[in-house]
C-alpha cells in the first residue's frame, strides 16, 4: 500500500476559537500545513465510484467515504507506540480483528477517536505498514502531527496512506463474495484481508451488514468493473446516520478537547481498556471508571421539525431541556441527515429523565431520544 509522508514542519498556522459554555473561549492553534490541506481538498475520488450506478437493482450498497482517511505507522516500534498513545489496548490486537480507541490530551480529553488494525504478516517485516488507522479527515493533519511530536527516538513513521475509503452495507452479501474474493465477515470488527481490500465489519443497529472498506488505487481498477455491476451507489449521508445509530462517536474539529471517552460511551463500546497501562489522559479515564463518578453519557435522537439547521454544523452544539430552559443540559457529539429528521448523538447528564430535549435552544427543534444498542 502506497503512502504519503508527512509534510515539512515548516508550514502555515490555522488559528481557530471554540466559544465554550459559559462564555469562556479557547484558543486552538492547529498547525495544518497547507501543502497536505491541498492535497486532502484536491485529490480525486476514483472513477471506480462513478461506474456504480445509482438506480436501486436489490445489490449491496456503496457509499464512498471522503471524510475519512487512513493513516500507516510503520517500523520496528509501530505497535508499541501506538499502545502507549492510545486508549485501546494495541499490542493485543490480532491481525483479523480491527478496534475502536480515542486519543486524548492529558486532562483526558478526546482529540481523535479512530479504528484501527494491524496488517498482516508484518511481525518481521518493519518497512511494511503494521498499524492502520481509519480517522475523520478534518482531524487528520493535527492528530498526526500531534503523534509525531512524541515518536522521538522511537523507530517508527507515520504516514497518510494513498487508500479510498467507503462504507457497503448488505442484507445478503452472498452475491458480493462472489466478486469481491473471497468470504466477508460477519462479526462486528472483524477483518479481512481480500484481493480487493480490506474490510473491517463496521456495528449496525438492525440486521443489514456493514463493513468498512479500504482499497488502494490498483484494487479498485482490478476488481472495479466486476464489483460495480454489484452494487448501487448510496449517499454517504445515509452511512453517516447507519454509524450513529449504531453509537459510533466519530469525533470532528468542532468536537475536538470537549468529551472524555466515558461521556461519549467509548468504554461501553470496547473503545477503552482498563488493564493496558498508560497512555496520554490515562489517569483521568481510570478515576472516573473506578471511583464511578460518571455524570455525563451519550444518548442517540431524532430531531424533528421545520427549518432544521445543516447537520455538519452541529457538532458542539447545545442541549436544552424545554422545562428547565436557562442553561443547556447537554452537547451534540455527532449529527447526520438531509432535512426532517436529523440524526444526533449528544451527550447529557445521568441522571436528566426530561421528556422535551431540545436542539439549540430551549424553543428549538425538539429531539426524540432513540434506544443505542448495546448501551443500557
Amino acid at each position: 500500500m502506497d503512502s504519503f509522508p508527512l509534510p515539512s514542519q515548516r508550514s502555515g498556522l490555522l488559528f481557530r476559537t471554540r466559544q465554550h459554555r459559559g462564555g469562556s473561549q479557547v484558543a486552538g492553534c492547529h498547525r495544518y500545513d497547507l501543502v497536505w490541506q491541498r492535497y486532502i481538498s484536491a485529490k480525486p475520488m476514483h472513477a471506480f465510484y462513478a461506474s456504480i450506478p445509482r438506480v436501486p437493482n436489490g445489490s449491496a450498497t456503496c457509499a464512498p467515504l471522503p471524510t475519512f482517511q487512513v493513516f500507516a505507522a510503520t517500523g520496528a516500534d509501530a505497535v508499541s507506540f501506538l499502545h502507549g498513545q492510545l486508549t485501546q489496548d494495541v499490542a493485543s490486537v490480532s491481525p483479523d480483528m480491527a478496534r475502536l480507541a480515542g486519543y486524548c490530551t492529558p486532562k483526558g480529553r478526546l482529540l481523535a477517536t479512530l479504528v484501527f488494525w494491524r496488517a498482516a504478516g508484518t511481525s518481521t517485516d518493519t518497512d511494511a505498514g503494521q498499524i492502520y488507522g481509519l480517522v475523520r479527515t478534518d482531524i487528520m493533519t493535527p492528530l498526526l502531527k500531534r503523534l509525531s511530536l512524541f515518536v522521538l527516538r522511537a523507530k517508527v513513521k507515520l504516514t497518510l496512506a494513498d487508500l479510498h475509503v467507503a462504507g457497503i452495507q448488505a442484507i445478503e452479501p452472498e452475491r458480493l463474495e462472489a466478486t469481491v474474493g473471497g468470504p466477508l465477515p460477519r462479526t462486528p470488527w472483524q477483518r479481512t484481508e481480500l484481493p480487493s481490500g480490506t474490510w473491517i465489519t463496521a456495528p449496525a443497529a438492525g440486521p443489514t451488514l456493514r463493513w468498512w472498506w479500504v482499497a488502494s488505487n490498483e484494487q479498485l481498477q482490478q476488481t472495479g468493473a466486476a464489483l460495480a455491476s454489484h452494487l448501487t451507489q448510496m449517499d454517504a449521508t445515509r452511512w453517516h446516520m447507519g454509524d450513529l445509530a449504531a453509537g459510533l462517536p466519530w469525533i470532528t474539529a468542532s468536537t475536538q478537547d470537549l468529551f472524555i471517552p466515558q461521556t461519549v460511551n467509548l468504554d461501553l463500546i470496547g473503545g477503552v481498556s482498563f488493564t493496558k497501562g498508560c497512555y496520554p489522559g490515562q489517569e483521568v479515564v481510570a478515576r472516573s471508571h473506578y471511583r464511578g463518578t460518571i455524570k455525563r453519557r451519550m444518548s442517540y435522537g431524532l430531531a424533528t421539525g421545520s427549518n432544521l439547521p445543516v447537520a455538519s454544523d452541529l457538532p458542539g452544539t447545545d442541549i436544552y431541556d424545554a422545562t428547565q430552559p436557562h442553561e443547556p443540559c447537554g452537547r451534540v457529539v455527532d449529527a447526520a441527515g438531509q432535512g426532517d429528521p436529523l440524526a444526533l448523538l449528544f451527550e447529557t447528564t445521568v441522571s436528566l429523565t426530561a421528556p422535551d430535549l431540545r436542539l439549540g435552544a430551549a424553543a428549538g427543534p425538539r429531539i426524540e431520544r432513540q434506544a443505542l444498542p448495546g448501551v443500557p
